[in-house]
């Protein structure tokens, strides 16, 4: 992989993509030094111009990005970087600087909102004082959830249904959460066995 960092002055510019649902996260520059660093840890960092020092992203936040794929473009002199993200990305608490989003998105946001409920110990918050009871009330609630949606699944009215499956949907994230797992996890599966029946 040849970078071309003489042409801007040593500066390359660093396009920060989610590896999950391709959202542009945002944009810093890396010099040779920064990109090396990247490599070699697996955490993104760049060459900081305001900082004139290498800043590894999340090294006071926590918010790190972890490298998944690195590419560059036809001309060496742009870098393209694919992460998965660890809590948001902007410093507002956005998933993304340039507030992107769409409907797929979301459920991947709310994950990322969970997991930082949880890792914040907010003692406020009901998802973090569900995951605190444990893995067994956590599954209860699960279980409990499901056959609430099946309940409403014999009925007419939509909109209960749907708020239900909503509640199911999030208590299962919590429930991946505290198996130590993500959403990614299960798409993949959910994708393997598409290309092996060729269903959907």
């Amino acid at each position: 992989m040849h970078i071309d960092f003489a042409k801007s002055n040593g500066l390359v510019p660093t396009i920060i993509q989610n590896d999950l649902n391709q959202h542009v996260l945002m944009m810093g520059y890396m010099n040779e030094e920064a990109f090396l660093k990247t490599k070699q840890e697996g955490k993104v960092t760049f060459f900081s111009r305001s900082k004139n020092r290498l800043w590894t992203k999340g090294e006071t936040s926590g918010h790190f990005l972890m490298v998944k794929s690195i590419a560059v473009d036809c001309d060496n002199d742009t870098i393209l970087i694919r992460v998965d993200p660890i809590g948001p990305t902007c410093h507002t608490g956005s998933s993304s600087c340039f507030k992107e989003t769409t409907n797929k998105g979301f459920l991947y946001e709310l994950e990322e909102t969970i997991s930082q409920r949880i890792d914040d110990n907010d003692e406020l918050s009901y998802t973090n004082k569900l995951f605190k009871s444990g893995i067994n009330k956590i599954a209860q609630k699960v279980g409990e959830e499901a056959i609430e949606l099946v309940i409403e699944a014999k009925d007419d009215n939509e909109d209960l249904f749907k708020n239900e499956a909503a509640d199911l949907l999030y208590h299962f994230l919590i429930l991946l959460k505290a198996k130590n797992l993500k959403l990614e996890n299960v798409e993949k599966i959910l994708e393997l066995r598409s290309k092996k029946y060729n269903t959907a």
